[in-house]
């Protein structure tokens, strides 16, 4: 075999390699040779075809067969050689002169082909030590942890039927209905056994107003306006005329917050599931504290590193992540302009967005392959198990999922690394503790990113030559701020109402 360099451009490569006619025949004759024992065709025992007649037959499947093998691994050999880092699977190209590939199948000629490819960057890592961080901290105040408590009480209140009882803000309905558009009946818009509790917005604008003071057994008809934003096109603008029965309708009793309501949550006493809600709230606080750092940490090595990105990645990671952007919009009826942004300046937004996500991957990965980080077994067990979890009653399909997507579980390896490289890296930083209160722990930090794609870090001292995509750069920091209020949480528990279902 021989290998000439054709281009050393940056970080492309492109490759000539030559397989001489004699190895591909001493190729071609050892699989002649391991297949003639196993043979059989019509007119002859097992094992007893004559080789010429095997070549006669099975010849060109045969010589296809060794041109294919001969080109992976000639392709894994020439790297190995020069011991490249290819960003990604190289792209292979033969001659298009069907002669010439005739005679390369007749053994005649030597298999000539190029190969391009882009190479992984040398990156040289900064020093973690005198990287600057911060973790914030936040004490649970009392209030808190009391106003979660009642917002669990609200949302295991009771519904007392009440005998001609007039509806009004707080009551529960349980109600039939049908509605239609035009005078036709629309997907989504009939329901049986629907409980709708009043006031809280479960139902398009109009709907909950045109039960007030309705009584049980009392038949309506209820006009109601979807919302121009409404993400089904279909409804969206359009008046829908709803015939509805009420069944019943409830009177809300909310539970008495004593002992006996903490045991409805598997604890003994009252100071029991304050203690619980405390520890749950602290938790949640930590975790945002920690993705804070995590979104500091990961600017911090954006900024420390400079080095040429992959053409490929960088594209590749682009696409993906515009392509989201654009499907979105799409789903939401809305334009560029709804969000006040030109189509060119928000694409070179994004082309940024994936070169910051290409290079962090990349930087990772090092990180990972120099602290000789790896994900054990364990540590992807305990990630299966958290993700079936996720899904109550259907854990089998999703373990089931993943034994037959092997790919998949790259999803879960992601996140894992990237937490072990962070907690890596934080441990030679040495980060400086903050007291904050919660509203500015809870403030959302600004320039998040978008298009959140949580395909995972691998670290990159594995095998190049086979085709994988190295899931570079997808940064995971940027989705992690929880813009929302921490009191809003069951803590683990499902004692609440039915959710509304929404026309």
């Amino acid at each position: 075999m021989q290998v000439t360099e054709a281009t050393n451009d940056g970080l492309k490569r492109t490759l000539k390699v030559v397989v001489g006619t004699s190895e591909l025949n001493d190729r071609f004759t050892a699989r002649l040779d391991e297949v003639k024992d196993t043979v059989q065709l019509k007119g002859f025992r097992r094992g007893k075809v004559p080789v010429q007649h095997i070549r006669k037959v099975f010849g060109r499947s045969l010589m296809a067969e060794v041109v294919q093998q001969a080109l992976e691994e000639s392709t894994r050999k020439a790297l190995d050689d020069r011991k490249e880092r290819p960003a990604f699977q190289p792209r292979i190209e033969l001659t298009e002169d069907k002669a010439e590939i005739e005679n390369v199948m007749a053994g005649k000629n030597d298999l000539a082909f190029t190969m391009s490819f882009e190479v992984l960057p040398e990156i040289k890592l900064t020093d973690f030590s005198t990287l600057k961080l911060e973790r914030l901290t936040a004490d649970v105040a009392e209030e808190d942890v009391d106003k979660a408590v009642g917002e669990l009480a609200q949302r295991n209140i009771a519904y007392e039927t009440e005998e001609g009882r007039e509806a009004q803000d707080g009551d529960q309905v349980m109600l039939d209905f049908v509605g239609r558009i035009d005078g036709e009946a629309f997907e989504g818009g009939t329901g049986t056994d629907v409980p709708l509790v009043l006031g809280r917005g479960g139902f398009i604008p109009g709907f909950e107003d045109g039960l007030k003071g309705v009584k049980a057994d009392e038949d309506r008809v209820v006009t109601a306006t979807f919302p121009a934003e409404y993400p089904v096109n279909t409804l969206a603008g359009k008046e829908a005329v709803f015939e509805v029965k009420a069944k019943s309708v409830g009177k809300a009793v909310a539970p008495q917050i004593d002992d006996a309501f903490a045991k409805g949550f598997g604890v003994d006493s009252l100071v029991a599931l304050k203690d619980g809600v405390r520890s749950q709230i602290q938790r949640e606080y930590d975790q945002v504290s920690r993705n804070k750092m995590k979104r500091e940490l990961l600017d911090a090595l954006d900024k420390a590193h400079e080095f040429a990105l992959p053409p490929t990645l960088v594209e590749n990671e682009y696409q993906g992540i515009w392509k989201q952007l654009t499907d979105s919009l799409q789903q939401a009826g809305k334009t560029f302009a709804d969000e006040g942004k030109s189509e060119e300046a928000m694409q070179e937004e994004y082309r940024k967005i994936a070169e910051r996500r290409v290079r962090l991957g990349l930087v990772i990965g090092e990180i990972g392959t120099q602290g000789k980080i790896e994900i054990t077994q364990d540590e992807l067990r305990n990630a299966l198990f958290s993700q079936a979890r996720r899904f109550p009653g259907q854990e089998r399909m999703v373990y089931e999922y993943y034994e037959k997507n092997p790919g998949a579980l790259t999803e879960l390896r992601g996140p894992i690394f990237e937490d072990k490289v962070v907690d890596y890296i934080v441990g030679q930083a040495s980060p400086t503790d903050r007291k904050v209160s919660r509203e500015e722990l809870l403030t959302p930090m600004e320039g998040e990113d978008h298009g959140h794609l949580h395909h995972g870090h691998e670290h990159h001292d594995h095998d190049h030559h086979h085709d994988h995509d190295h899931h570079h750069g997808h940064d995971h920091s940027h989705d992690h701020t929880h813009d929302h209020d921490h009191h809003h949480h069951d803590h683990g528990h499902s004692h609440g109402h039915g959710d509304e279902k929404k026309s």
